[in-house]
């Protein structure tokens, strides 16, 4: 029996692509991890504040670039409640939550020269 290299090395990849198939077949779910409760209230809250986070970041964008020349920014935490409800679709968004995030986007992108926010007389802890 005279059999090719070509031909062994054809087999034993059809057996290892079968025994994947077999195996993704008799294991089908388990990979992945039942819906916990705690796991999804937690990736709910991260979703939420990546969320609001990213509103306070479009509002400080969209307030710079309507600004005029030589004229200071003026973002509210009204406009990140509102942009968090229009573009990501939360009916309810925390002022504190939404004041926090003003705050840290405000720091973090050193708008104190050319930016006015409300973010710390919101009454927000």
């Amino acid at each position: 029996m005279n059999v090719s290299a070509d031909t062994v090395l054809g087999a034993l990849v059809v057996l290892a692509g079968t025994g994947l198939i077999a195996a993704g077949a008799r294991w089908t779910g388990r990979a992945a991890r039942p819906i916990a409760p705690r796991r999804a209230r937690a990736h709910a809250w991260r979703a939420y504040v990546r969320a609001v986070n990213r509103s306070a970041e479009l509002a400080l964008t969209t307030a710079r670039h309507t600004a005029g020349r030589g004229e200071p920014a003026i973002v509210t935490v009204e406009d990140v409640v509102r942009l968090a409800e229009e573009r990501f679709g939360y009916e309810e968004v925390d002022r504190a939550h939404a004041a926090a995030a003003l705050r840290a986007v405000y720091e973090r992108e050193g708008c104190a020269a050319d930016t006015v926010t409300d973010a710390w007389e919101c009454g927000c802890p």
